[in-house]
């Protein structure tokens, strides 16, 4: 099959992202752009799954339909049951899965490339440059991605209210105090140090496992001391950090649609950010 046809299969599923967050900038089209947005990521998809069965060696085809199955059965059902006015707490759990998908992959590559003991998949590319640029992928990734998920979490918890805990009905507290800032700017220079000791020493899980360690922390941090009216904004900035996430992946995997995806959801979630 001739590589081109991915391509533009990608710049397809681009160009309805494009249209889908046009369309969702109006009430009126809101429902025409989501379904666009769907349909994109449906022949992102697909073209990835092509791309896949055309490259030598490619392993696991069960894990695909699998994956696919389990997720589009719990996203029905999510999307079904939640009532109109849960809507943000559920768009603030789909950021975290955002995040946790990017944050995922961004983890599996690293500790296949530990494994493997090289520094690209198949061996065939060692220079320092691809090297550095890949791992610095990986942890920005993994820093993003984590920071998102539990950031994210806490986040939809701060909307319901709480959370019930063995019937028991427990408030999400909104904890600031004034050195927390000093807490949360010594774990982001704890984390980016791990990415820069990961890309010097790739081969050394402890800084990986650092970096979930210390992004998980932070995001927890960084929604913590914030109030439940001020959570639109909140999920706002995360769903920009979810789109971050996965444009850094893309350049892991090499995947075009991923970069240019990512980076819409990025910056089109970054002015929203601004704006509110």
């Amino acid at each position: 099959m001739n590589p081109a046809l991915f391509d533009i299969a990608y710049l397809l599923a681009a160009v309805l992202f494009i249209l889908g967050l046009k369309g969702l900038g109006h009430p009126r089209t809101a429902v025409r752009g989501n379904l666009l947005g769907a349909l994109g990521m449906l022949v992102a998809v697909l073209a990835t799954v092509g791309q896949m069965s055309v490259a030598a060696g490619f392993q696991g085809w069960i894990f695909i339909p699998a994956g696919l199955a389990l997720g589009a059965l719990l996203g029905v059902v999510m999307a079904v049951r939640v009532e109109m006015t849960g809507m943000p707490e559920l768009v603030a759990l789909f950021n975290g899965f955002g995040g946790a998908a990017s944050a995922l992959v961004a983890l599996s590559e690293a500790l296949g490339r530990m494994e493997a003991g090289r520094m690209e998949a198949g061996g065939a590319i060692d220079d320092p440059l691809t090297r550095v640029v890949i791992w610095a992928a990986i942890g920005l990734s993994a820093l993003v991605g984590w920071m998102t998920l539990t950031g994210s979490v806490l986040a939809m918890l701060k909307l319901k209210g709480g959370i019930s805990i063995f019937g028991k009905w427990v408030r999400t507290p909104d904890w600031g105090p004034s050195w927390l800032n000093a807490v949360k700017g010594l774990l982001l220079l704890a984390t980016l140090a791990f990415v820069v000791l990961g890309i010097q020493d790739p081969l050394n899980a402890t800084y990986t496992w650092g970096v979930v360690g210390t992004s998980c922390t932070l995001g927890v941090l960084l929604v913590l001391p914030i109030g439940g009216a001020d959570m639109p904004v909140v999920v706002s900035l995360l769903n920009a950090l979810s789109g971050i996430a996965a444009a850094f992946t893309g350049f892991i995997i090499m995947n075009t649609v991923l970069i240019v995806g990512g980076s819409l959801v990025g910056a089109s979630g970054l002015i929203l950010t601004v704006i509110m």
